[in-house]
C-alpha cells in the first residue's frame, strides 16, 4: 500500500506522536535533575518547564490513542489543540528570531529583577555580581565576591543571550512545522476509511 493509504497515515502519526512523547518527558527530566542537583533553585522556571512537558505529554497521548484506534472525536480535538500549538509557537520562535538588541536587554532586566533565585543562580554560574551596577554593600552568590574582582552580569548575560534566543527560536520553528505536519496527517487520517472495517461504513 502506498503512503497515501491508511495504514501509512496511521504509522506516520504514531510515529509523530512517540517523538512528541519523548521530547516532552525530555523536558521533564532535565528541569526535574536541574532543580535536583541545584543547577536552577527558581521554582518557577523548573514549574514552567515541567508543566509545558506535560501538557505536551498529554496532547502526543491524546494524538497516539486517537491514532491508533482511528477515534474521531480524540483527533478532532488533537487537530485543533496543535493547530493552537503551533500558532503559540511559531509566534514566539519567530520573536525570538527577530527581537533586537535593546528589546533584548530590556527583557533582560525585566527578567533579572523579577526574580531573586534566578539571579542568584545567574550569579553563581557566570561569577559576576549585579545586572547593570554592583552593589557593594549587598549580597551575591558569586565566588568573585568575596575578593572584590567581580563584574557585572548584564556584559556576560548578553554574550550569550543572543545565541540562546537563535538556538531556541531555530528549535522552536522546527517544531511548529512538525506541529503542522501533524495537523495535515491528523485531517487525512480522519477522513480515510478502515479497510479492515465493513467496507459501508464511514469511520
Amino acid at each position: 500500500m502506498g503512503c497515501a493509504g491508511f495504514t501509512c497515515s496511521k504509522n506516520s502519526l504514531c510515529a509523530l506522536n512517540i517523538l512528541y512523547v519523548m521530547v516532552s518527558l525530555l523536558m521533564i527530566g532535565i528541569a526535574a535533575w536541574g532543580k535536583c542537583f541545584g543547577l536552577v533553585s527558581s521554582f518557577q522556571v523548573v514549574g514552567g518547564i515541567i508543566g509545558v512537558g506535560v501538557f505536551l505529554f498529554f496532547v502526543a497521548l491524546a494524538g497516539l490513542i486517537g491514532a491508533m484506534k482511528h477515534h474521531q472525536v480524540l483527533l478532532f480535538f488533537y487537530m485543533i489543540i496543535l493547530s493552537l500549538v503551533f500558532v503559540v509557537q511559531f509566534s514566539v520562535s519567530s520573536a525570538c528570531l527577530a527581537i533586537s538588541e535593546e528589546q533584548q536587554n530590556q527583557l533582560l532586566e525585566v527578567g533579572w529583577n523579577n526574580s531573586l533565585s534566578t539571579q542568584r543562580d545567574v550569579e553563581k554560574s557566570l561569577n559576576c555580581c549585579g545586572f547593570s551596577h554592583m552593589d557593594i554593600n549587598g549580597s551575591c552568590a558569586a565566588p568573585c565576591f568575596r575578593y572584590g574582582t567581580c563584574t557585572t552580569c548584564a556584559a556576560k548575560i548578553q554574550e550569550h543571550a543572543g545565541e540562546v534566543l537563535r538556538f531556541v527560536g531555530g528549535i522552536g520553528l522546527f517544531f511548529s512545522f512538525t506541529e503542522i505536519l501533524g495537523v495535515w496527517l491528523t485531517y487525512r487520517y480522519r477522513n480515510q476509511k478502515d479497510p479492515r472495517a465493513n467496507p459501508s461504513a464511514f469511520l
